[in-house]
């Protein structure tokens, strides 16, 4: 795998996704094999989380910095650069990749249908249709501010900071 991931990316290139995600350079080259994405039923929906707004592939820098969303936080204030970005780990961070995930069509706030969209997709198979409509009811009902039906990013970060 080591000889295989040092053929895709450059010294540099590894250095600066190391520095970026905070992947080790043996879970990066694990990583490196991994890279190829298989069909699933919801690959559609996980394919447009690797893509950037306004870029049309995934490459592995994009599908490494998305995956390094999923770290957990260790103590980020100590390592990280006043000057610099944002961990992706970080707290926001994690909650603005998830709500992408369930904005659909990417309007940032999260309506009923897409909700209900995103949940046929995980568990459609284990829960009824009458089911999944509760659930994406009493989630908005919870989560709505405005009174519009919907969920927003900005509310959702007030209440959680």
């Amino acid at each position: 795998v080591g000889s295989q991931a040092s053929t895709l990316l450059r010294n540099e290139e590894l250095e600066e996704i190391k520095k970026e995600t905070g992947l080790s350079h043996s879970q990066i080259t694990h990583l490196c094999s991994w890279f190829e994405l298989t069909i699933n039923p919801v690959g559609n929906w996980i394919i447009n989380a690797f893509f950037p707004e306004g870029e049309d592939q995934v490459n592995f820098r994009g599908f490494l910095q998305t995956l390094a969303h999923f770290r957990t936080i260790e103590d980020n204030e100590k390592s990280k650069d006043v000057n610099g970005p944002e961990p992706l780990n970080s707290r926001s961070n994690k909650l603005r990749f998830a709500f992408r995930l369930y904005d659909l069509d990417k309007d940032n706030k999260i309506s009923r249908d897409e909700l209900l969209k995103v949940l046929c997709m995980m568990v459609r198979v284990h829960i009824s249709d009458e089911q999944l409509g509760s659930i994406a009811d009493r989630t908005i009902q919870e989560a709505d501010q405005r009174g519009d039906s919907a969920i927003y990013l900005s509310q959702t970060l007030l209440r959680l900071f």
